[in-house]
C-alpha cells in the first residue's frame, strides 16, 4: 500500500497556495481537513480552528460553493490540494479517504516543517484548548491523542437551521451519549503514514492517549441537511454497512432520543458520565 512518500497529484488536482507566509517557517501544531461544499460552516471552522492552529492545509474535493475562495482567502490557510472532477464510484469514494489524507499529509511535510498535526472535520469543534493539550503532552509519553467525539441532534425545541455568520460550538442543546475516540492529533514523525485503507486515522502511533471533547454537528446543521446527508451516505457507500441505516433515518431529522435509542443529554458532565463508547 502506498505511504505518504508516494501519494502522486491526479490530473485533475493542482497545489494552490494560500497565505505563502506561512511556507517554510517551523510551525508547532498545524492543521488539515478535506472538504466538499462546506461553505455554510467553513468560514467559522476555520476562524476556530486558526486560533489554535499554526497553519491549515485543506484537500478541496469538487466543491461546487464558494469552498475554495473562502479556503483561499483565509490567513490561516498555507496551501490547498484542489480537486476539479468529483469521483462518484462507491469503490473510489472508499479509497479516497485515505488517499487524500495522505496526500494532505505528505504536501504538508513537503511545504512546512512542523511538531504536531490535527485532523479536522469542518461539522466539527473540538472543545479544549489544542495547543495547550499538545504543549503538554509534547514532553510526554504519547504520540497521539484520541478525542471524545459527540454527536448533536436537533431536538421538537431545537431545529431552526444553522445559519452562516454564527458560531457553531455550542449551537445545538442536546447529545447522544454515544462517544467515539477519534485519533485527531498526532506528532509528526516518519512512520506515520496513511494507506489506501484508511479513513480518518494513520498508522504507525502506538503510544496514544484520550483526552479533550468534540461536538460533532454532521446530523444537526438543519434537517434539509440531514436529508442531503442520508441521500450521500445512500448513493456513494455500500449499501450493506452504510446505505441501509441511512435510508432508515430518512424524514428522521428531529429527535427525542439518539440513533441508538438512547437519552440525549445537554454538553457537559452528565454527558460524558453516561456516555457509551461505540
Amino acid at each position: 500500500m502506498p505511504d505518504t512518500d508516494s501519494w502522486q497529484l491526479r490530473d485533475g488536482e493542482q497545489v494552490i497556495a494560500g497565505n505563502s507566509g506561512l511556507l517554510g517557517r517551523r510551525h508547532f501544531l498545524i492543521g488539515i481537513t478535506r472538504a466538499r461544499n462546506e461553505a455554510l460552516v467553513l468560514r467559522d471552522t476555520l476562524d476556530y480552528v486558526g486560533n489554535q492552529v499554526d497553519a491549515i492545509v485543506a484537500y478541496d474535493d469538487a466543491s461546487t460553493d464558494r469552498t475554495l475562495e473562502i479556503l483561499r482567502d483565509h490567513p490561516k490557510v498555507a496551501l490547498i490540494v484542489a480537486n476539479r472532477s468529483w469521483e462518484t464510484d462507491i469503490e473510489a469514494r472508499r479509497i479516497a479517504e485515505g488517499r487524500h489524507r495522505g496526500l494532505l499529509l505528505q504536501t504538508a511535510r513537503e511545504h512546512l516543517r512542523f511538531d504536531w498535526m490535527f485532523c479536522f472535520d469542518a461539522d466539527e469543534r473540538v472543545t479544549g484548548d489544542l495547543r495547550s493539550f499538545t504543549e503538554e503532552t509534547h514532553s510526554s509519553d504519547y504520540d497521539g491523542v484520541r478525542v471524545e467525539l459527540f454527536d448533536a441532534y436537533m431536538t421538537p425545541d431545537d431545529q431552526a437551521p444553522y445559519r452562516a455568520g454564527r458560531e457553531l460550538l455550542g449551537f445545538r442543546r442536546f447529545f447522544g451519549p454515544e462517544r467515539r475516540d477519534i485519533l485527531m492529533l498526532w506528532r509528526n514523525r516518519p512512520e506515520v503514514s496513511f494507506a489506501q485503507h484508511h479513513k480518518r486515522e494513520p498508522d504507525g502511533i502506538e503510544r496514544l492517549v484520550t483526552g479533550l471533547h468534540c461536538q460533532h454537528y454532521g446530523k444537526a446543521l438543519s434537517v434539509e441537511h440531514w436529508e442531503e446527508t442520508c441521500d450521500y451516505y445512500i448513493r456513494h457507500f455500500p449499501f450493506d454497512t452504510y446505505g441501509r441505516k441511512w435510508r432508515d433515518r430518512k424524514g428522521q431529522a428531529i429527535h427525542t432520543q439518539s440513533d441508538f435509542m438512547r437519552p440525549l443529554y445537554e454538553w457537559g458532565d452528565t454527558l460524558f458520565a453516561n456516555a457509551v463508547r461505540i
